[in-house]
C-alpha cells in the first residue's frame, strides 16, 4: 500500500488543525513522508514553527486561533495560494478543559467552541477549496470517550461524542461535493496530557494502560497517524461516515476486562461448598 499512497498524495495538501501537538506532529510526518504537503494550524507558534522548519519545503506554520473565523479564514486562504489547493482537512485540536459536574457555564461553551463548533467552521472555510480540487476527504478526531462514560469528565467526552455524530452529518451532506468525511478514535495515546500527568514516565503509563486495553499498552501516535493518512487515500476511496478505533481494543473490552469470569464463579462456588461442607448448620444467609 505504502508506493500506491506515496503517488496518491504527491503533491496532495492536508490542513491540520491542532497540528503542533504529538499526534499532530505525527499526521504531519507521515503525510510528508507520502509526498504531501501540510498546512500546520496551531496556536503554540514554537513547536509549530520548529515543526514546520523540520519538515521544510511541503510545510507551513500558520499560528492561528481556530475560535475565530477571521483567523480561520485568512489562514485558509493563505494556504491554497501557498501549495496550489486543498485536499484534505485533519480536525485535531482540541481542549482538555473539563471540571466535571462542577464545570460552569463559561467552561462549557469554551470547551464545545473549540472541540466542535471550530472543526464545523474549519470545515466550512475549506469546502470550497476542496471543491476547486474535485473533491476531497476529512477526518475528525473523536475518541474513546465518546462512547463511554467516564467520572469526572463531562465536557470532553461530550463534545467528542457530538463529533461523533457531526461526522456523519458532514458525510451526509459533503457526499454531492465529492468530499469524503470519516473520524478516528483513539484510545490512551502518547500526547503531552499523559506525558504531563505521567511525569514523562512512559513505562508507567504503558503499565496503567494494560489494563484497558487489549493490547496492554498506550498507542503511539504514529500509529494514529497512519489510520488518519489512510482514510485520505484512495485506499478508503468507498468509506465514508465510518469511525475508525485505534484504541489497542479499548471499545470492545467489557467490566470483566480480559480475566476469566466463570472460572472465578466456579471458584466461588468451590469456597461455598467448602463452607457447607464444614458448617452443615450454616445456611446462605449467613454467608
Amino acid at each position: 500500500m505504502g508506493e500506491a499512497v506515496m503517488k496518491e498524495l504527491d503533491n496532495r495538501t492536508a490542513l491540520i488543525t491542532g497540528g503542533a501537538t504529538l499526534i499532530g506532529q505525527a499526521v504531519a510526518d507521515s503525510f510528508v513522508a507520502v509526498g504531501a504537503n501540510v498546512v500546520i494550524l496551531d496556536i503554540a507558534a514554537g513547536p509549530g514553527s520548529a515543526l514546520a522548519r523540520r519538515l521544510g519545503d511541503q510545510a507551513l506554520f500558520l499560528e492561528v486561533d481556530i475560535t475565530d473565523d477571521r483567523q480561520l479564514g485568512d489562514a485558509v486562504q493563505q494556504a491554497e495560494a501557498h501549495f496550489g489547493g486543498i485536499d484534505y482537512l485533519i480536525n485535531l485540536a482540541c481542549s482538555y478543559l473539563d471540571d466535571g459536574a462542577d464545570s460552569d457555564r463559561a467552561a462549557w461553551l469554551s470547551a464545545l467552541d473549540v472541540n466542535l463548533v471550530s472543526a464545523v467552521m474549519a470545515a466550512r472555510a475549506v469546502l470550497p477549496a476542496m471543491c476547486r480540487r474535485g473533491g476531497g476527504a476529512v477526518v475528525n478526531f473523536t475518541s474513546i470517550s465518546a462512547k463511554v462514560a467516564q467520572t469526572g469528565r463531562w465536557l470532553y467526552p461530550v463534545s467528542k461524542a457530538a463529533m461523533l455524530h457531526l461526522t456523519r452529518s458532514m458525510a451526509l451532506d459533503f457526499a454531492a461535493d465529492r468530499v469524503r468525511v470519516n473520524s478516528v478514535s483513539p484510545g490512551w495515546t502518547w500526547s503531552r496530557v499523559i506525558e504531563e500527568v505521567s511525569g514523562g514516565d512512559r513505562a508507567r503509563a504503558d503499565r496503567v494502560a494494560a489494563d484497558y486495553h487489549l493490547l496492554g499498552r498506550l498507542g503511539e501516535p504514529r500509529e494514529v497517524a497512519n489510520v488518519v493518512r489512510f482514510l485520505c487515500s484512495e485506499q478508503a476511496s468507498f468509506v465514508t461516515g465510518a469511525d475508525y478505533a485505534v484504541d489497542g481494543g479499548y471499545a470492545v473490552m467489557g467490566p470483566e476486562q480480559q480475566l476469566p469470569a466463570i472460572p472465578r464463579l466456579a471458584e466461588q462456588q468451590t469456597v461455598s461448598e467448602q463452607i457447607d461442607q464444614s458448617s452443615p448448620r450454616m445456611t446462605w444467609r449467613q454467608l
